[in-house]
């Protein structure tokens, strides 16, 4: 039965999962365009990039017909981002955290729409952070095993994943545990998640392999 508490008795707006989504089509169509694809392989990756951890979201946890599939809206949110991507990759360049900026945004906007779909669906709060993590860096999971190199989820690097699900574990704990107001709660964990990775990236706050840490060469 889906829970009716305060902080999960509605839906975030659509429009949440589509502004991320056109900020991720930037942020890959740039990736795309360092690596020298053409148009099209521009425009695939910046689908799988924008849309793939809602597929994976919405056709394997929830179990339904794809968000992404009802509504044009993410389609045109895609092309559009394609677009802008194109014609500002020379300005981007110049300006190397505007990449780690728009990524930080929609990873947390990403994981905070991920989970609230799964807790409106009826999923255990524990379930809700997987689904909401694996809706954050899904995409960027997809990307990378297209393009032939190893998932940044899988480096030890600038903290990300770990960004992510601080931001999903607050959204989740304030608003199905204590009831805050679901936009109140959104912005907070979205807030949480940026905040989190430009810290990373500013101050090389990095994970490190099992390996290392067990003092193995």
């Amino acid at each position: 039965m889906t829970e009716t508490m305060p902080g999960v008795s509605f839906l975030l707006p659509l429009q949440f999962d589509v502004a991320a989504t056109f900020l991720a089509a930037i942020a890959a169509t740039w990736a795309a365009s360092r690596r020298g694809y053409d148009l099209i392989g521009v425009c695939m990756l910046a689908f799988v990039g924008s849309v793939g951890g809602g597929l994976l979201r919405d056709s394997v946890f929830i179990m339904q017909i794809p968000v992404v599939m009802q509504h044009r809206d993410y389609l045109w949110a895609i092309l559009l981002g394609v677009a802008i991507g194109v014609v500002t990759f020379r300005y981007a360049e110049r300006f190397v955290h505007l990449f780690d900026y728009t990524d930080a945004l929609s990873l947390g906007v990403y994981g905070v729409y991920g989970a609230n779909r799964a807790l409106i669906a009826g999923l255990s709060a524990e379930g809700a952070i997987i689904v909401g993590l694996c809706n954050a860096v899904g995409g960027g999971l997809i990307r990378d095993v297209l393009v032939a190199e190893v998932p940044l989820l899988f480096k030890p690097g600038q903290l990300y994943a770990l960004a992510a699900l601080a931001g999903i574990v607050t959204f989740v704990v304030v608003s199905y545990s204590y009831g805050m107001d679901t936009y109140r709660a959104a912005w907070l964990s979205i807030c949480i998640t940026a905040l989190l990775r430009l810290l990373a990236i500013r101050f090389n706050l990095a994970t490190r392999s099992v390996k290392s840490r067990l003092g193995l060469s």
